[in-house]
């Protein structure tokens, strides 16, 4: 087995036990490995020289050729700097420095040819250039590396002299070493069908390319490779899973047709329809579901897993639903309870604040088998929670629960995994659109439903976006609304006034409401307040005992008010898209006609005016689910952190879903044909494979 890239960095000629500890400490570098996969995150050209009299401010980097006349170090304290005058045949500019100057002064010479390069500004009549990279002419190759990387650096390896160009020097001597030793990780059929570069000169001009064309067939190459090992692995889990975990059969769908002919109050839509299909097909197949149900705010889940929980209670056994807060666990509860009694089934709620009695009889209901459904929170994953037997389990809000906490509802049945028990079958539901692509790579390994329709009888929501000046008109809006019946929340993205930020804050917010509407009652609810205060607050407007709802974020999830018909976001533009989404899904749970108003400043960035022009154009969720993810990277998306897609190095979710396509299509043909990967075609994956450790998610690094 090739351990040349896990030789320790300090081995390289030029890293030290100094530059080792920097590089260890602020980048994770720890091996040759790591460092050769430090990419850079974009490429300079440098095969332009300009003349001092040629520059002018809209560029955004220069490269000019002169020499030193004169350099001092200028002023005291923090504001002590090397100024140099820097001229060529055309002029003159300043290159100014303010750390480590001492160290500089030393270094450049008078009347020596230089390359300086940086970002020029304008001060007074002449131009300038800060921190300045500074190069001998006489060292620079200009036949070879035009396009020179940039790579990501920290203040603290800057000062201690580790900047874009050293970690250059260091890739430059780690790839003449390097090079021969990077094996080729994917069959030749695969290189072939894409025209895949070589794995080995992939590597090297993603670093140093020749040429733009270069670059651009080894930075395709290695998002194929990285996105395919990526779908190998959640393909390859999902055959695992289904191969070893046989689920219970269940085909007894008496309850679900007295459901319908009895008890259904509405019609349901063709896509809950095809979507109860998907899942009647897992529940009937004899293998473990594990099946993740997106469906935008209100589109009618929480019915499709009421009627997939009757068909496993008709099999005989028992059925949980878990709910990230106790609020939305309980209105789960609520809006259940009526179809369960109406076709007499026991239903149960358990949260933190179960009473030790009330928690006794339901452990012993469900232990006995005389507990069908059971709604609760995290209350559920407790280890005296146990089941006589647990066929299906649903999760709401997924992104809420860790991995660790979904797996321990499948140890839920009496006498533990080891009784001879099959495990539940998994539902998971969420209401935040999921981008396609990153569906595929942090679900890859779940079967996925879309519910992409909404209920019959139900309007879409207007959006309107509106500047501060015409705050008068929306509370005289809000007026009109509340005169019809109607009530309305306001919502706040701070509690209390932030120096940094020049926002309305949730308590100015809270009096000036009360100011603007005097005989209105009204409602406050924020994070910092005590739960049995929030509920207390929430439960008095869900009553309709007050007309308005002035919160924070906290009623982003959950609180279902079918008679609140506008949801006013004050300084919308400090939401994400997502969050401002599920916000405006609070309303428009009923028949009236609902609005959702953004208010904002003039001042707004680029971003943010993109954000606000999609929530008015669109009230589809995977459309705004889309720009959010070309728009925030999938970093930032809720629920990613925990997944191990931020492991992603030069592939791009927002960016790249057609090769993700490709990527997974091409795995699973490779698995279909041979799933243990033993055909002498599929070595150089199987060989890459056993080299990775099983807990890394990305399989394509080099090892």
């Amino acid at each position: 087995m090739n351990r040349f890239f896990d030789t320790k960095i300090d081995y390289l000629k030029g890293v030290g036990e100094r530059t080792g500890n920097l590089l260890r400490e602020e980048l994770s570098i720890h091996t040759f490995g790591d460092l050769i996969q430090h990419y850079p995150f974009r490429h300079e050209d440098r095969s332009q020289f300009h003349k001092i009299a040629d520059i002018h401010e809209e560029m955004p980097y220069v490269q000019v050729v002169g020499h030193i006349r004169k350099a001092e170090i200028i002023g005291n304290g923090p504001k002590k700097r090397l100024s140099a005058v820097f001229v060529d045949d055309t002029g003159e500019m300043e290159l100014v420095w303010f750390k480590g100057i001492q160290w500089l002064s030393g270094k450049l010479k008078p009347q020596v040819d230089y390359v300086a390069f940086g970002k020029p500004s304008r001060f007074g009549q002449k131009f300038n250039m800060a921190h300045p990279e500074m190069e001998l002419l006489a060292s620079i190759d200009r036949e070879n590396g035009q396009l020179f990387p940039v790579y990501h650096t920290t203040e603290k390896l800057k000062r201690g002299r580790i900047d874009s160009r050293t970690i250059a020097r260091l890739q430059k001597r780690l790839l003449e070493k390097a090079y021969s030793h990077i094996p080729e990780t994917l069959p030749e059929a695969l290189a072939d069908r894409y025209r895949l570069m070589a794995k080995p000169d992939a590597v090297k001009s993603i670093h140093f390319p020749e040429s733009i064309n270069y670059l651009e067939k080894a930075t395709f190459r290695l998002k194929f490779e990285e996105l395919f090992y990526v779908q190998l692995r959640l393909l390859k889990l999902k055959l695992a899973r289904i191969d070893k975990f046989p689920g219970q059969v269940f085909g007894d769908t008496k309850l679900v047709h007295k459901f319908y002919e009895s008890h259904l109050p509405f019609e349901l839509t063709n896509a809950q329809k095809r979507v109860i299909k998907e899942i009647y097909a897992d529940l009937h197949s004899g293998k473990q579901m594990n099946r993740l149900l997106q469906g935008d705010v209100g589109s009618g889940k929480t019915i499709v897993s009421f009627i997939c929980m009757l068909i496993a209670i008709s099999s005989g056994t028992q059925a949980a639903l878990m709910a990230p807060t106790e609020i939305l666990a309980e209105q789960h509860y609520r809006s259940l309870t009526p179809f369960a009694n109406a076709l007499g089934l026991e239903i149960a709620l358990l949260t933190g604040s179960t009473r030790r009695k009330g928690r006794r009889i339901i452990d012993e209901m469900l232990q006995m088998g005389t507990l069908p459904i059971l709604v609760g929170t995290h209350a559920l994953l407790e280890d005296r929670v146990q089941f006589k037997n647990l066929g299906l389990s649903v999760v709401d809000e997924q992104h809420r629960f860790g991995v660790a906490q979904r797996a321990k509802l499948w140890n839920k049945n009496a006498g533990g995994r080891h009784s001879g028990k099959t495990y539940p079958h998994v539902l998971v539901m969420t209401a935040t659109p999921i981008p396609r692509t990153l569906a595929m790579t942090l679900y890859g390994d779940l079967d996925v439903s879309v519910i992409d329709e909404l209920p019959k009888g139900r309007k879409p929501i207007k959006t309107l976006h509106r500047f501060e000046n015409n705050r008068l008109r929306v509370f005289g809006f809000l007026r009109e609304q509340i005169q019809a019946g109607r009530q309305v929340y306001i919502v706040y993205p701070l509690i209390e006034e932030s120096e940094k930020l020049d926002l309305k804050d949730l308590e100015d917010g809270y009096e000036s409401i009360r100011r603007a509407f005097p005989d209105v009652p009204v409602s406050c609810v924020h994070g910092r307040m005590s739960g049995s205060d929030k509920d207390y607050e929430m439960h008095l407007f869900v009553q309709g005992k007050t007309k308005i709802m002035v919160a924070t974020t906290v009623i982003e999830v959950g609180v279902d008010v079918p008679n609140a018909t506008v949801m006013v976001v004050e300084n919308a533009d400090r939401f994400g898209l997502a969050q401002l989404h599920q916000l405006r899904g609070r309303v428009g749970r009923g028949a009236e006609q609902s609005y959702c108003i953004l208010m904002t400043d003039y001042k707004l960035s680029k971003d943010s005016k993109v954000r606000l022009e999609t929530l008015v154009r669109t009230t589809n969720g995977f459309e705004i689910a889309e720009t959010d993810l070309k728009l925030r990277g999938p970093g930032n998306i809720e629920g990613t952190q925990q997944s191990g897609v931020l492991d992603l190095l030069v592939a791009d979710l927002g960016k790249d879903g057609k090769i993700l396509q490709e990527a997974r299509l091409s795995a699973a043909e490779i698995l279909q044909d041979d799933p243990e990967l033993q055909l002498p075609q599929h070595q150089p994956i199987r060989m890459h494979i056993d080299k990775m450790r099983e807990n890394t998610f990305n399989w394509s690094r080099i090892s």
